[in-house]
């Protein structure tokens, strides 16, 4: 006799999406608890279990069977968990309806207002263009080594494996787009102030 939930599983990995629903039903308190208990917050664990059944939605077709379904995304569930703790490492988190003990009672802690004020939004934003005008203006090689290490964040040896150059190549172009980068920009940033 096949196994019901099998039976689901082997649905959901050809597409079917009321399969997977019913088997997000049988796993989210489950994912759920997981969450809460390593990061002690319910907000935090609802986003980590909507993350972790959008992992295994991706995911599901390559589950193979040979461990248990519910061991399987128990593994997803705590491994997506630490991926975020580590993330928040070395940031304390405030949360907007925190108390804050005072004297005798507790008020909500206030939050000064960060953001900036429309005039300096300008600034950013002529700053911003200035910039983009600048990065305009380099060579194509240029451009793209800075696009792809600065914009995209890729790594040396990665952006080396791209373009199909040495390494050196790569780390020359960089620092010369830099600096030519750096030369067009306050050259413009000059010219806006006559």
């Amino acid at each position: 006799m096949i196994d019901l939930e099998d039976n689901l599983i082997k649905k959901a990995q050809k597409g079917n999406v009321d399969a997977f629903e019913k088997l997000v039903y049988k796993y989210e308190k489950l994912v759920f608890n997981l969450a809460f208990s390593m990061l002690r917050n319910e907000q935090d664990a609802y986003d980590i279990a909507q993350e972790v059944f959008i992992k295994v939605y991706q995911s599901i077709s390559t589950f193979n069977f040979t461990a248990k379904f519910s061991t399987w995304i128990h593994r997803i569930t705590v491994n997506t968990t630490i991926d975020e703790i580590r993330k928040r490492k070395n940031k304390e988190t405030e949360y907007i309806d925190q108390m804050v003990s005072v004297g005798d009672g507790e008020v909500q802690k206030q939050f000064e207002d960060t953001s900036p004020t429309p005039e300096d939004q300008v600034l950013i934003k002529e700053r911003n263009q200035d910039l983009i005008d600048s990065i305009k203006k380099l060579k194509e090689e240029h451009r793209i080594v800075l696009t792809l290490r600065d914009i995209k964040g890729y790594s040396y040896d990665e952006i080396a494996d791209i373009l199909d150059c040495s390494l050196g190549t790569v780390k020359s172009r960089i620092s010369r787009a830099r600096s030519n980068l750096k030369e067009i920009y306050l050259e413009k940033v000059e010219q806006n102030k006559t």
